[in-house]
């Protein structure tokens, strides 16, 4: 973030909202006007959202990082916080704080395949990403996206992802879990997708971020195809609730996710990724 804004870190800077999308009934995207003061982020970053009488929630930037002045969130409404958050409209304000955390190490992956395998709400910290690679497409090699969806209406960018699909450079799977007649495309977990990817395993970078389950399992058929686990990078949710590491609310073993994460590179993390949360 640009040093206008980062004096103090408690204090949220007041956006207006610009732009609202419907993804599905539980998600909205919000894009917010920083022209004023522009929000440099890397992909993977996360803000702290503040709702005016609700509070704050830790929420993944999903925007393009080559567009400071517009702050895109996509939000699944799950609580009082993301509740009102999904209930602004154009022309209301927000107060916004951050960016927090540690980037996706794009660089660790110059000259090799990369595939992202991402499950539902986890394609929102990923779009970041994703624009990077396609945006300096001629750094890597083979580049695969693998994404599942609860069902065809539950999927998230959905013109976005007809785009990509539509790219010579890229492979795109697409997946859901359950689906009527209507629905064309494979049925089952993202998982499933691994064995149907183009990619060498011995110079490949996966970059994962979903539900623990599913990253739990994409890490499994990962390591199976022969992907080092040093080269296997995922995204932890955890309860965020100062972005800087204060509160330990997000404390996981040793880490703090709002500082150490949350991007996480397996093999550092895997006895713990191993755990079931308490």
């Amino acid at each position: 973030m640009s040093s206008q804004v980062t004096a103090d870190l408690w204090i949220p800077t007041l956006v207006p909202v610009i732009k609202l999308h419907s993804e599905s009934d539980e998600v909205i995207t919000l894009t917010l006007d920083t022209c004023s003061t522009p929000w440099d982020f890397q992909p993977g970053q996360f803000n702290m959202l503040y709702s005016f009488g609700r509070g704050e929630s830790a929420i993944s930037i999903s925007g393009d990082p080559a567009t400071p002045q517009e702050l895109v969130h996509t939000i699944r409404r799950v609580g009082s916080v993301t509740n009102a958050l999904g209930r602004l409209r154009v022309g209301d304000f927000l107060g916004v704080r951050g960016p927090f955390g540690k980037a996706w190490p794009l660089d660790q992956a110059d000259g090799a395949d990369v595939v992202v395998v991402a499950g539902g709400i986890g394609l929102a910290p990923l779009r970041p990403l994703i624009y990077q690679l396609l945006r300096h497409r001629e750094r890597y090699n083979r580049v695969v996206l693998l994404y599942g969806a609860r069902s065809p209406k539950d999927m998230l960018y959905i013109d976005q992802l007809r785009t990509w699909r539509g790219r010579f450079d890229t492979q795109v799977l697409v997946t859901v879990d359950a689906a009527e007649d209507s629905w064309r495309g494979p049925v089952g977990a993202v998982t499933r997708l691994v064995h149907n990817a183009l990619f060498d395993p011995d110079d490949t970078v996966v970059f994962t971020c979903g539900p623990e389950i599913m990253m739990h399992f994409v890490v499994h058929e990962c390591i199976k195809e022969g992907v080092p686990t040093n080269k296997i990078w995922l995204s932890m949710e955890r309860n965020m609730q100062c972005g800087v590491g204060l509160c330990g609310h997000c404390q996981w073993g040793p880490h703090l996710v709002c500082r150490h994460g949350p991007v996480f590179r397996y093999d550092q993390v895997a006895e713990l990724f191993s755990q079931a949360e308490r």
